[in-house]
């Protein structure tokens, strides 16, 4: 989960270009953050500044708290230079725990993304060879397991059989004083490296390269790459056999990947969602029926995701039952590993996700595919590793996104699934249709008299402690990620469910003036939807009515135009504004929740 990235070439400001290389990653990560260069002069002691780096050592920077405005002006000049932003695993969030890591002669350091399982077992081993061990975290272990290996055996050797040593999920990046080159290896968690003319890179999101070059190689698991300024190889770290590179071409946006004239790229990704719909709402019908025919003769069928996919997942089952008739399941991207006995080669499972590099959704893709079901991926990542391992590719084309809490790719999914679900009823015209009137119901609530009631609901709701969101049929997903976006961000305890669970126990929570979300759309559910806002205005709720009608029991309503089926849609974005609303209200980040990062790449 944590932003990796690395700079070698002809540049003497590589601290510099590695500070901003991690400041565009930061949303992988933010308790701390540090850097390291290889000084290609001495530098003077400066007492101001409190400390000497010289060439006869690694020069590392590191601190605790987000990147924001950070300096690396008082790191030496260099030719190469990577750094780290963390999101915490083994050990607490401090300067020494933060990467990167140093051996105990500070001429070889290491960042780390990953858990190293058996790290305590290792560690063991090198404080009786006299290892001398700073920080609480896993990483260091590699850092000293390198430097133990690398008395007896190459750089790169060393490297690599360190790597071998490890087991679990990683990727390691290492340098060395001596060898003044960058090794790059993964196992699980995702790096790509990039081509520059006289300079190469690596991080382990490619968008964070495209200032530099479009042409990249994302790393397969087991693979190791060696960059100097010239040259990047490929060996696969078991072997260390080289192995052919395969070169891709970035055809993204770089102006994407920044704010803007907005406050916080949540917002952005919000106001981002009319344009993105409305791209996906153009395909042409073959392009559609094309991907609705890679599961139209499954026997059986999963949707499965993760956090906001997850409720995209369910959503899709509903549309795939009431438009197109289709039966298919959904599961929790993390849970599915353990029910996938039954699968065979007629089985198709078509995860969602965002970043593609969702752990618990690859673990259990790579399970499935042993069992020969197809993958059909519904990504947002051109190039990710779930994009790889698919046996057919459904880009989700909702650009990069930067804030943690999920917007424009939640939105974009559903889209996908409405416009598939109607190419397997035939009506791949009727889709298009109702997802554009989506687009029409979501441009109406970002006009500036909608975001007036925004803020004053945010005023009102800003000391919250509990707040309950229901619904039914399709709003039932929508209610739970209504909560989920009030809680990641907000920091408000939230709790979505289906409208008819509230007689079967919550409803002994609500009391006078408990707030209560209602989705009430204009569909099948909408009378029992309103019987469930009923029995919790009963007993003192405030009711938020979002629909397309206003009703005596609201408190506040929220019109949302109907859409149909795609109605969760705008349903959907009235949840992000909200939370968005209700987290500056708060004085909270929205764009970088506590505990929170945006791929989660471990287990």
């Amino acid at each position: 989960m944590c932003g990796i990235f690395g700079y070698i070439g002809k540049k003497t400001t590589a601290a510099q270009i590695v500070l901003e290389g991690l400041k565009s990653l930061e949303y992988r990560g933010y308790d701390s953050w540090g850097v390291a260069t290889i000084p290609i002069i001495m530098k003077p002691f400066d007492s101001a500044q409190g400390e000497q780096f010289s060439n006869s050592a690694i020069a590392v920077k590191k601190q605790v708290g987000k990147i924001g405005n950070a300096s690396v002006n008082d790191l030496p000049e260099g030719n190469l230079a990577f750094g780290h932003t963390r999101w915490a695993t083994h050990g607490g969030v401090t300067e020494r725990n933060a990467h990167p890591h140093l051996d105990c002669s500070h001429t070889i350091a290491v960042v780390h993304n990953g858990i190293i399982e058996n790290y305590q077992e290792i560690k063991n081993k090198l404080i009786i060879k006299g290892h001398l061990f700073l920080s609480e975290t896993d990483s260091e272990v590699a850092t000293h397991l390198i430097e133990e290996y690398v008395k007896t055996r190459s750089f790169s050797d060393a490297v690599r059989t360190a790597f071998n040593d490890c087991t679990g999920l990683n990727a390691l990046i290492v340098t060395s004083l001596k060898d003044q080159k960058i090794i790059a290896v993964r196992n699980g968690s995702p790096l790509a490296v990039g081509f520059g003319d006289g300079e190469n890179l690596v991080a382990s999101d490619a968008t964070a390269l495209l200032p530099f070059t479009r042409t990249v190689h994302f790393l397969e698991d087991d693979e190791m790459a060696l960059l100097t300024k010239n040259t990047i190889t490929i060996n696969n770290v078991k072997t260390g056999n080289e192995i052919v590179v395969k070169k891709v071409r970035l055809n993204w946006i770089v102006d994407q990947t920044q704010l803007g004239s907005f406050p916080h790229f949540m917002l952005k990704e919000i106001h981002e969602q009319p344009r993105v719909l409305e791209s996906i709402a153009s395909q042409s019908v073959a392009t559609i029926q094309k991907n609705a025919d890679t599961i139209k003769d499954a026997a059986h069928s999963y949707l499965l995701g993760c956090g906001s996919a997850s409720y995209v997942a369910i959503a899709g089952a509903y549309l795939f039952s009431k438009i197109a008739g289709k039966h298919i399941n959904w599961a929790i991207g993390s849970e599915f590993g353990y029910q996938l006995d039954f699968l065979n080669s007629r089985s198709v499972i078509i995860p969602v996700s965002q970043s593609g590099e969702t752990m618990d959704i690859l673990e259990s893709v790579k399970k499935a595919k042993l069992k020969q079901a197809r993958i059909v991926a519904l990504v947002n990542v051109f190039g990710s590793t779930l994009y790889r391992v698919a046996d057919h590719k459904i880009l989700i084309a909702a650009g990069p996104e930067k804030a943690v809490a999920s917007t424009k790719a939640v939105t974009a999914m559903l889209a996908h699934l409405t416009l598939l679900a109607y190419a397997l009823a035939g009506k791949t015209k009727a889709g298009q249709d109702v997802v554009k009137r989506a687009i029409e119901s979501t441009n109406q609530l970002l006009v500036q008299k909608s975001i007036v009631q925004f803020k004053k609901l945010a005023r009102q709701l800003k000391n919250t402690r509990h707040l309950f969101v229901i619904g039914r049929g399709l709003s039932y997903p929508a209610s739970l990620e209504t909560a989920l976006k009030i809680k990641e961000i907000a920091y408000i305890h939230a709790e979505g469910m289906a409208a008819g669970e509230l007689k079967h126990g919550p409803l002994a929570l609500v009391e006078k003036g408990t707030p209560c979300i209602a989705f009430l759309p204009n569909d099948e559910t909408y009378g029992a939807n309103l019987a469930g806002a009923m029995e919790m205005k009963a007993r003192g709720a405030k009711i938020l009515g979002i629909s397309h009608t206003p009703h005596e029991i609201f408190d506040e309503y929220i019109e949302v135009k109907d859409a149909e089926e795609a109605t969760i849609i705008p349903n959907i974005v009235v949840a992000q504004l909200l939370a968005y609303y209700l987290t500056l209200e708060r004085d909270l980040d929205p764009d970088k929740p506590r505990n929170l990062a945006k791929s989660v790449t471990v287990k």
